[in-house]
């Protein structure tokens, strides 16, 4: 087992609040694409739904953001998963579902095998505010600038 997997933070505002009717083809995408990620070369984890401190950050900014958060053994493996098949279909069609936003609303880090991010943790560390302000560093990176995992 390598000695860091990827983690990767996800953040989107829905057009409309997430009970609207016009959600309902992304909600319907949602299993089937996440069966697949379970299933995927490289997937380790993802921030299972009905998760207490995930609902109580996005109660706490309303009701239209989504997030996911997941882990990775390679950066590979999450590249593949992201940018092929259903993943890359679902992502063609964010627009009818999602607010286009100009700055970044994926953020990667390294974080050790077998680590399970919380919401608090990329919260706290700031990772997508610091890529925002920064551009990619080696704790708040993207696809297109990644870094390597640190040295074991």
């Amino acid at each position: 087992m390598p000695g860091h997997h990827v983690a990767q933070l996800n953040v989107g505002t829905t057009v409309e609040p997430v009970t609207s009717a016009r959600l309902d083809g992304f909600f319907e995408l949602m299993e089937p694409v996440n069966a697949l990620a379970d299933a995927a070369p490289g997937f380790a984890w993802r921030l299972p739904p009905g998760d207490a401190e995930a609902d109580a950050y996005l109660r706490a900014r309303g009701d239209r953001l989504i997030i996911n958060l997941s882990t990775w053994t390679s950066l590979a493996t999450l590249r593949d998963f992201v940018y092929t098949g259903p993943h890359a279909a679902a992502m063609r069609r964010r627009r009818e579902w999602f607010e286009q936003v100009r700055e970044a609303f994926t953020v990667l880090w390294w974080v050790p095998a077998g680590h399970r991010p919380t919401v608090a943790e990329a919260e706290a560390d700031a990772r997508l505010t610091r890529l925002r302000a920064e551009g990619p560093v080696p704790d708040a990176f993207t696809f297109a600038r990644p870094f390597p995992a640190p040295a074991d």
